[in-house]
């Protein structure tokens, strides 16, 4: 029986490892097992190291500073917080603005609600946030969605020259960012080099700068920084943070705005 068990969750760690996210019901389905074998073998994973286990499944796990997550292993990670994060944030857009969204999965959930929004610009350098404004009917509502163009990461994000050209060009009301990680001493940080002067070009091109961030990016320290914190004119997160660290990014952002979730 133990044998079986061990056999099974390295099984569960190879999926993990070649997919970077996987669903409790996937692994369940796969593996011939019920979804609560499933959350014991998780927790046991996750104990050893060697997943990282997320609501709904379990993601692989990896250098924060220089390894960049796929964007659906990030995409089931916090989905309650991030909702509610992309509410508050959205709340902040009127009718008729000329918005910038980076790649990431907070600002993916902030693009559904946008679409909602009539007559709106917005700028983005991610393939997936794109593809929820076009399939949400933001050009039904009188949007324009404008797609740099660049090389394509992990994160669905299109970086390099062209992108950043033509970002530079352009001058936004308020630009959204989703980042890997901000701390006290490297502010709103990255993994990826290249999306960093990307991202760089999107903060340079607005006049407002909110960063839309959950409590487990609070801590992670990604290899580049995007922009120190006292940069950013608004911070949305959740009660996810602790009151010691909430009182660090108050000090530094003029206006925090802090969610909560019915699991909080």
């Amino acid at each position: 029986m133990s044998l079986l068990a061990e056999q099974r969750r390295e099984m569960i760690v190879e999926r993990v490892r070649a997919r970077g996210a996987v669903r409790v019901s996937e692994l369940a389905g796969d593996l011939g097992v019920s979804e609560m074998t499933v959350r014991r073998d998780l927790d046991v994973l996750a104990r050893r190291r060697l997943v990282d286990k997320v609501h709904g499944g379990a993601t692989a796990v990896g250098d924060q500073t220089t390894t960049e997550p796929g964007f659906s292993a990030k995409a089931v990670r916090e989905p309650a917080e991030k909702e509610a994060i992309a509410a508050a944030a959205a709340a902040l857009v009127e009718p008729g603005a000329a918005v910038g969204l980076s790649a990431g999965t907070t600002t993916w959930r902030l693009a559904h609600r946008l679409a909602r929004i009539p007559r709106l610009t917005v700028v983005t350098n991610s393939l997936a946030v794109a593809e929820v404004l076009h399939t949400g009917g933001a050009e039904a509502r009188g949007s324009t969605v404008i797609l740099t163009g660049g090389v394509r990461t992990p994160s669905e994000a299109l970086v390099g020259p062209v992108a950043i050209a033509a970002l530079r060009s352009l001058n936004l009301e308020i630009v959204f960012l989703g980042v890997h990680g901000m701390s006290a001493a490297a502010g709103f940080s990255t993994p990826n080099l290249t999306e960093r002067d990307t991202n760089r070009a999107l903060v340079d091109s607005g006049r407002q700068l909110v960063v839309v961030a959950d409590h487990t990016k609070w801590g992670t320290v990604g290899i580049s920084t995007i922009a120190e914190l006292g940069e950013a004119d608004v911070l949305v997160t959740d009660s996810g943070l602790a009151g010691a660290d909430l009182a660090v990014l108050e000090g530094e952002i003029d206006r925090v705005i802090v969610v909560r979730t019915e699991e909080q």
